[in-house]
């Protein structure tokens, strides 16, 4: 158990800290109420005789050390989406009938108010029950309130989240001008499904794993329960690969702003220099819920920025400075279908799955849901707000500026003035995000790997608070390395999505389906689950062939298609790296790019 700083009400002293499963903190947790900060936890109360004695939560063991198997996640997930929607049931009844849309708005509004209270009463009931000359432990039923309680986020406040997470539509034009208005579209329409099935996915397997007991709090521990540690540390790897990348390509597309604002007279390197050192200093923020006020600006900062392009390029020329062509400049063209050499159109349709890359913080945002069955309302809305908003976007972009598209696309807008009153507006945008990214990602490293293999200090004590402001030093200084020593936007924005983002949000999704529905179909063939003695019910294990024939074959159909489509969007992913490794290479090689650490910009090629 975490040692935690007890409330005001509390004496605080010095605790022992009793080893256990790291906390993760999601970006979700912009959403909590004021009263619950990310350094105080309901589980961990101090008592009145100078001794800390900590409530020893279940985690994720059993009392005989051994880790819980997947039917007593079942059992506990089915009696906690029976309370969810009691109380979803009670708390609709109390607010009466109405129109969609007013019913929608009165239930995200009265489940903010609800929780907050919530969290408020369960702050109060933890500190009455050790003033009141209590032994100080955390019963059994006052934890579950205080993890109730800190379950505040509704649906409508998860749809800004994602939306605000994706960071895709300046790369839309730049995927048209690739491929073409037809392969385009064709691609966003599949892969917006296929997106929205992996949403689904998640979200039904967070339902059937998840409870109070045996919380799932993020897409690793949800793959746990499925696959075992193994998994949790290939998803954390990649997750952490993933955010501080994108923490690298944000410094490489702030810098090429800050570029084109001073006219290309700074040093390119110097302009990014100036975003890793607001990094450093905006990181040092540990709790994401102060960035909780800012957080939904980002999606309508984007939309502004969003019109005031298409406003733009619909009635100035393109910025051919900005372009790899060279005078005298062609006239703007557009295909239906633009043939050229497979890598440029895998790097092309890599920026349409960056635009779906919001599935790494699902069970995240699912875990700091107030009611995780609405879930799919927030994924559905986001992903149609993605298909239609952005691939508008960029098919109108693309009409007006055809091969000289630039990515991201505000940064090809040639009057200076809307050029930089763009950039203005998306470089505060863009700090928000590189707040929120960098913010999650030191903690999943310092949580996930510091603590766990190297025994680093916990992040609530005084020693992992002057650790964790270094590790956010380290964090940027790697992310800058990366936007500087590979400044080309697009292709290392592709390496990224193949890496990483087409992983959680088209690979890993099915593969986790089919390891969930071997194991119930297997069970289908075992004795009556006993809570009691969760182990005595099966009749064979996984070293015998019996078990596999029935965990397979039961589900024969829906397992073959999920294990194909795992195989081919893992076959997509690796052709899609080597394109984009080909295409870093090649540009490189190119005479007149800007080099690693150099002082032209990415955008000067006049």
């Amino acid at each position: 158990m975490r040692c935690i700083r007890c409330r005001d009400q509390i004496k605080a002293h010095s605790c022992q800290i009793k080893p256990r499963e790291s906390t993760y903190f999601s970006s979700a947790m912009a959403f909590q109420p004021a009263a619950i900060e990310a350094d105080q936890d309901p589980r961990v109360h101090h008592s009145e005789k100078n001794e800390q004695v900590a409530y020893t939560h279940e985690d994720d063991l059993l009392p005989d050390g051994s880790t819980p198997n997947i039917e007593m996640y079942m059992y506990y997930a089915k009696i906690q989406r029976a309370k969810e929607a009691a109380l979803s049931a009670k708390e609709d009844a109390e607010r009466g009938r109405g129109s969609l849309i007013s019913r929608a708005f009165n239930r995200s509004r009265g489940s903010d108010r609800d929780s907050v209270a919530s969290a408020h009463s369960g702050e109060k009931t933890g500190a009455a029950s050790s003033e009141d000359g209590g032994s100080g432990v955390v019963i059994e039923g006052e934890y579950r309130a205080a993890s109730s309680a800190l379950r505040t986020a509704t649906w409508g406040s998860v749809f800004y989240l994602i939306t605000t997470d994706i960071l895709g539509p300046y790369s839309t034009p730049y995927a048209f001008q690739q491929v073409g208005y037809g392969p385009g579209v064709a691609c966003f329409f599949v892969l917006g499904i296929m997106a929205a099935y992996s949403g689904l996915i998640l979200w039904w397997l967070f339902l059937k794993l998840d409870s109070e007991k045996f919380p799932v709090r993020s897409f690793g521990e949800l793959g746990q329960r499925i696959y075992g540690p193994w998994f949790r540390y290939v998803c954390s790897i990649l997750q952490s690969v993933q955010l501080v990348f994108n923490v690298g390509i944000i410094i490489l597309a702030n810098g090429q702003g800050l570029s084109q604002m001073a006219k290309f007279r700074l040093c390119f390197s110097v302009c990014n220099v100036v975003w890793t050192l607001a990094g450093m200093i905006l990181g040092q923020i540990r709790t994401l819920q102060k960035f909780g006020s800012i957080a939904n600006l980002a999606i309508w900062m984007n939309i502004i920025v969003l019109i005031m392009t298409m406003a733009s390029v619909a009635n100035s020329p393109p910025n051919y400075t900005a372009s790899t062509f060279t005078s005298p400049y062609p006239p703007v063209q557009t295909y239906a279908i633009y043939i050229q050499p497979f890598q440029g159109q895998l790097n092309g349709i890599m920026q349409i799955v960056y635009s779906y890359g919001g599935a790494m913080i699902f069970v995240e945002l699912m875990a700091e849901m107030r009611r995780p069955m609405d879930f799919w309302k927030a994924m559905v809305y986001s992903q149609l707000f993605i298909f239609i908003v952005y691939m508008f976007f960029g098919l109108f972009v693309y009409s007006y500026q055809g091969q000289y598209a630039v990515n991201p696309a505000n940064q090809g807008i040639s009057a200076y003035g809307l050029q930089t009153a763009t950039n203005a507006i998306s470089l505060t945008a863009s700090v928000i995000a590189a707040a929120l990214y960098g913010n999650i990602g030191v903690k999943v490293i310092y949580n996930h790997i510091l603590v766990e293999l190297f025994r680093f200090p916990e992040l609530t004590t005084t020693r992992g608070k002057y650790y964790f402001s270094a590790s956010v030093i380290v964090y940027w200084s790697i992310a800058f390395i990366i936007g500087s020593a590979i400044p080309q936007f697009s292709n290392i924005s592709s390496l990224v999505a193949a890496v990483c983002i087409f992983q959680f949000s088209y690979t890993f999704p099915p593969f986790m389906m089919v390891g969930y529905y071997m194991q119930v179909d297997a069970n289908k063939g075992d004795g009556e689950f006993d809570i009691n003695n969760p182990n005595a019910h099966r009749v064979d294990t996984w070293h015998q062939l019996s078990r596999w024939k029935r965990g397979f074959f039961k589900g024969f159909f829906f397992n073959v298609w999920n294990i194909l489509l795992t195989l081919a969007c893992l076959s997509c992913a690796i052709l899609s790296s080597y394109s984009a490794i080909k295409a870093i290479i090649t540009a490189f090689n190119t005479a007149g790019s800007a080099s690693s650490f150099g002082c032209k910009s990415p955008l000067d090629n006049s």
